[in-house]
């Protein structure tokens, strides 16, 4: 399978601090792995190192083609350009319908045409089922279809891997269901998934690979 995110010995700091130590995992296409671990462990300073937020100089750390060891700053935004990244709080922009929040991320990376515009929309909605939702402002939508808007906008530019930190931690349980199964979902089409959560529950309903922070630690499992 090939790898989209590969990390071999890697050590990740926050400031000065070693947050992680000797890093080592690999996360292939299609892939949908599960990231834990308690508050402070290291979880969301994993997922900044993997999107450029932190640098990283020790070991080696692939993402998407591109080797963080060595990246500069100018090539940061094509890296970003192959990840998708969601949020626990939406990041929505409020002033704007949703068919806006998201034509407003297409043209901010490079696309031009109205037309492929448009169609690009239409599918990733499609794809979280929230075509209806096109002209709907953020602030008249429930928090799941908020998420769901954000998932759309992470797969706006056809990701290797979609970074997802604490996507169901603000939503009811059935609602952090439903965003699950339409990440599951994605990477049932091909788009790697990491998900970091505190809900054990969502795992335990859909069990699956683990990637653990303790410790200082990264320990990899699997629950059936």
């Amino acid at each position: 399978m090939d790898a989209i995110i590969e990390l071999n010995g890697a050590t990740i700091y926050q400031r000065d601090n070693i947050v992680l130590s000797d890093v080592t995992f690999t996360i292939c296409k299609g892939e949908f792995v599960y990231l834990i671990g308690k508050t402070g462990s290291g979880k969301s300073s994993l997922l900044k190192t993997l999107y450029a937020e932190l640098p990283v100089d020790e070991g080696v750390v692939n993402v998407a083609g591109f080797d963080l060891t060595e990246i500069t700053r100018k090539e940061i935004p094509f890296l970003r350009r192959k990840l998708g990244i969601v949020f626990q709080d939406f990041q929505l922009l409020d002033d704007r319908n949703v068919e806006a929040n998201l034509e407003f991320v297409l043209k901010a990376t490079g696309w031009y045409d109205q037309g492929e515009i448009n169609d690009r929309i239409d599918l990733v909605l499609d794809k979280v089922g929230l075509k209806d939702k096109r002209k709907s402002m953020p602030y008249n939508l429930s928090g799941g279809e908020r998420q769901g808007v954000a998932i759309a906008r992470a797969l706006l530019n056809n990701p290797d891997i979609i970074l997802a930190d604490e996507p169901t931690g603000n939503l009811d349980p059935e609602t952090a269901l439903d965003v699950l199964k339409m990440l599951l979902r994605i990477s049932e089409f091909g788009t790697a998934v990491l998900m970091a959560t505190h809900n054990y529950g969502l795992i335990q309903k859909y069990p699956g690979r683990i990637i653990k922070c303790e410790n200082h630690q990264v320990i990899c499992s699997r629950i059936e």
